[in-house]
C-alpha cells in the first residue's frame, strides 16, 4: 500500500461546476421545475411540516416520526443547492419559515428532535436505533449548504447548537445511553461542518464516533437484528467486507474516507478500499445497486444478488457514488469513477421518474407484474417482499425522493479533483469549472454529450503550466486524445491518462472513448443469473420492458456476436438512446411440458436505458437474457 503522503487531492466542489447542458442540464432543470414543488406537497400533505410547530399531542393525526426531520433536511439541502446557482425568493421564505419553527421548539441546551420533544422527551439519547444522529447529520449539512446559498446563519447557528450538546453529551461526558450512532450520518457532517467553521471540537467529534464504533457494549441494536446491522460488530478498522444495512454502511465509510485523507491515516483507508472491493467485486449488482434483502435493506453475503427481489435502495447507490468520490480524493484510481458512474446513471437515476415528480425507493434487476400482483393480494407476510412497479409520490420512509434532489443538484461535484497543479477529469458533463490548484486557478470549459456519446471537448480558457488527467473509464475498448487536434502522448496509469505535456490558455483537449455495446456476463458464482447476459454501453446499462417487447422477457435469448443497433426514443417528454436487435424466443405450447424441443422464433428485442423504466405504467422489466451459444 502506498504511503498516505503521496495523496491529497482537493474536491472541485459543484459550486464551481456550472452544468451548461447536455444530459445534466436536463436532469436539474427537472429537479428545480417539477421536483422541489412536488416534494415539499407531498411533505406538507404528510404532516411532516405542521409536526415542526411542536403542536402534536397523544390521539391528533400525524404523529411525527423518528426520521422526518431528515427527509425535512434534505429537501432544504436539495433547494439550497439550487440557490447557490440563482437566489428564489419564495424558496428562501419556505425555508426561512421552517427554520423559524425549529428554532421555536430547539431546547434551552441546544437539542432538537421533534419526535422527542413532543412524543418521547424522556427518552432523549436513550435508544441508538432511534435516528437521532442520523437527522441530526441531515439538518448540519442542510444548515451549512442555506448558509452558503443565502449568508442567512440562523439555520447554522441553531445546529452549532445542538452539535455542541451532541459533543458534550457523547463525547465528554459519556452521558448518553449509547456511545454511536445506529444509523451512520452524522460523522460526514461533522467533518463538513469543521470544514465550515473551523472549530477542531467538530472533528474531534467525528474521529471519536468513528473510533469507538465496534468497540462499546452499550451499543444495542433492534432485537431482529445482529451487530452487523449497524457495522457495530467490528472496530472499523477491522471491518474488510461490507455488513449490515446498506445505506448506514456506506454513509459510516463516507466518513471513514473523509477522516482517512484529513489525517493522511492509512489503516482508515486500509479498510475503506478493503470494503470498496468487496462491494464493487462481490455484492454490487451491474446497476450499482446495493442491498440483495429487504429484510434489513441490507449486504447479504458474497454473488448473492438475486434479480427479483433485489432491494438497491437508491439512496444506497447515492452512498456509493459519495464514498466513491472521496476514495479518488485520496488515491486516483479508475475503479472509483468507474463505481461511481455505473450507481450514478443506472440505479440512483431509477430512483425518480423522468416526470420528476414520483420516485423509486427499491430498484429490482426484474419485475413481474402478475407474480406482484398475486402477492399484494394476499395477506402481508404471507408471501415474500417484491419492490413496487411503479413510482409513488411519497413514502413513509421518504429518504430516497428529496436524497435524489440534493444529489442532482450537486452532481458537478463529481466532474473535477486537483492536486498541486495536476487537474483530474473524473466523471463527464457539460460544464464550466472553475478550478483552484496549488499555484493559480485554472477556467475548463467541457463540451459532450455524455453519456449518450463518448466524444469529451475541454477548452482552456484560462491557466498556465498545469498537468491534465483524465478518467478512462474500464468499458471503453479504445481511446484516443488530441490536444490542439494533434495526437498527444500520455501515461495510462490506474485508469487516468496522464498527458505528457503542461497545458495553458487555448488548449483544446479532445478525449474519444469507444462507446460499444457490451454483452456482460457475471461471475459463475452469482448463481441467480448463471448462463445470462446484461447489455451495457458505456456507463448505461440497457433493460427491455413489456411495452416495447409483447412476449416472455425471461425467455429471451441473445448472441454474443449480435450487431445491436442504436436508436433514439422519446419516453414522458425525454430523449432517450435506445438499442434493438435480434433474438429468440421459444414459441407457445398447448401442454405443460414437453419432451420434444421447443421450436424458436426470431424477435426484435428492444432495450432502454435501465434508469428510464416505469415510466408507462406497470411492465415486465428484465436486464439479464439467456445467452445463447
Amino acid at each position: 500500500m502506498k504511503s498516505m503522503k503521496q495523496y491529497g487531492g482537493c474536491p472541485v466542489g459543484f459550486e464551481k461546476v456550472s452544468i451548461n447542458g447536455g444530459f445534466w442540464a436536463e436532469k436539474q432543470k427537472l429537479m428545480e421545475d417539477i421536483t422541489i414543488d412536488a416534494l415539499y406537497k407531498r411533505f406538507e400533505e404528510t404532516g411532516r411540516f405542521e409536526a415542526l410547530k411542536g403542536e402534536w399531542r397523544e390521539g391528533k393525526p400525524n404523529k411525527p416520526h423518528i426520521f422526518w426531520e431528515s427527509d425535512i433536511a434534505k429537501w432544504i439541502e436539495g433547494v439550497a443547492y439550487k440557490l447557490q446557482k440563482s437566489r428564489d425568493k419564495e424558496l428562501e421564505k419556505k425555508i426561512d419559515y421552517l427554520v423559524d419553527l425549529m428554532e421555536a421548539y430547539q431546547s434551552e441546551d441546544g437539542y432538537l428532535n421533534i419526535y422527542f420533544t413532543v412524543v418521547e422527551p424522556e427518552a432523549r439519547f436513550t435508544r441508538c436505533t432511534d435516528h437521532e444522529l442520523y437527522c441530526a447529520g441531515h439538518l448540519i449539512e442542510a444548515a451549512i449548504a442555506y448558509d452558503k446559498a443565502t449568508g442567512k446563519d440562523k439555520f447554522l447557528k441553531i445546529m452549532k447548537r445542538y452539535a455542541d450538546l451532541i459533543d458534550r453529551v457523547f463525547r465528554i461526558e459519556h452521558s448518553a445511553a449509547f456511545d454511536t450512532p445506529g444509523h451512520e450520518e452524522i460523522e460526514l457532517a461533522l467533518y463538513k461542518l469543521y470544514m465550515h467553521t473551523g472549530e477542531n471540537r467538530y472533528l474531534q467529534l467525528a474521529m471519536y464516533f468513528i473510533d469507538t464504533r465496534g468497540t462499546s457494549k452499550r451499543d444495542k441494536t433492534y432485537d431482529f437484528a445482529s451487530l452487523e446491522y449497524m457495522q457495530s460488530h467490528l472496530p472499523v478498522r477491522e471491518q474488510f467486507t461490507a455488513e449490515g444495512h446498506c445505506v448506514r454502511a456506506l454513509y459510516l465509510y463516507s466518513g471513514m474516507a473523509d477522516l482517512a485523507l484529513h489525517n493522511k491515516n492509512e489503516s482508515l483507508y486500509n479498510a475503506c478500499d478493503k470494503l470498496f472491493d468487496n462491494i464493487t467485486q462481490k455484492r454490487m449488482y451491474i446497476t450499482g445497486g446495493l442491498g440483495s434483502t429487504y429484510r434489513g435493506e441490507a449486504f447479504t453475503y458474497d454473488y448473492d444478488l438475486p434479480e427479483l427481489t433485489a432491494y438497491a435502495e437508491t439512496c444506497a447507490s447515492i452512498a456509493l457514488a459519495l464514498f466513491a468520490r472521496r476514495m479518488w480524493l485520496i488515491s486516483p484510481n479508475g475503479k472509483y469513477a468507474d463505481a461511481a458512474e455505473l450507481a450514478i446513471y443506472n440505479t440512483a437515476l431509477s430512483g425518480v421518474s423522468l416526470t420528476g415528480d414520483s420516485f423509486f425507493y427499491e430498484n429490482p434487476l426484474y419485475a413481474d407484474p402478475k407474480k406482484k400482483a398475486f402477492n399484494d393480494s394476499r395477506p402481508r407476510g404471507l408471501m415474500q417482499h417484491l419492490p413496487i412497479m411503479e413510482r409513488a409520490k411519497v413514502f413513509d420512509c421518504s429518504c430516497c425522493p428529496p436524497n435524489i434532489l440534493r444529489f442532482i443538484e450537486s452532481i458537478g461535484d463529481f466532474a473535477y479533483s486537483s492536486s498541486g497543479d495536476t487537474v483530474f477529469a473524473h466523471c463527464y458533463m457539460d460544464s464550466k469549472a472553475e478550478i483552484p490548484l496549488e499555484h493559480q486557478i485554472v477556467n475548463i470549459e467541457q463540451h459532450t454529450q455524455y453519456p449518450y456519446d463518448g466524444k469529451i471537448v475541454f477548452s482552456v480558457k484560462d491557466g498556465c503550466g498545469f498537468s491534465f488527467a483524465l478518467h478512462i473509464p474500464e468499458w471503453a475498448r479504445s481511446f484516443d486524445i488530441k490536444v490542439n487536434d494533434s495526437e498527444c502522448q500520455f501515461t495510462l496509469k490506474d485508469g487516468y491518462a496522464y498527458i505528457d505535456r503542461l497545458l495553458g490558455t487555448g488548449d483544446m483537449i479532445e478525449l474519444n472513448l469507444d462507446m460499444q455495446i457490451e454483452t456482460v456476463e457475471a461471475n459463475p458464482e452469482v448463481r441467480d443469473i448463471c448462463g445470462r447476459a446484461a447489455l451495457k454501453r458505456g456507463p448505461i446499462v440497457f433493460c427491455a420492458e413489456g411495452a416495447d417487447n409483447r412476449f416472455n422477457l425471461r425467455d429471451v435469448r441473445i448472441r454474443r456476436d449480435t450487431r445491436w443497433q442504436i436508436y433514439e426514443k422519446e419516453i414522458a417528454n425525454t430523449r432517450l438512446i435506445g438499442i434493438s436487435g435480434p433474438a429468440e424466443v421459444r414459441r407457445r405450447i398447448d401442454g405443460l411440458y414437453s419432451a420434444e424441443p421447443i421450436e424458436r422464433q426470431e424477435v426484435t428485442l428492444n432495450l432502454i436505458p435501465y434508469h428510464a423504466w416505469a415510466n408507462r405504467g406497470v411492465n415486465e422489466m428484465n436486464v439479464w437474457f439467456l445467452l445463447k451459444d
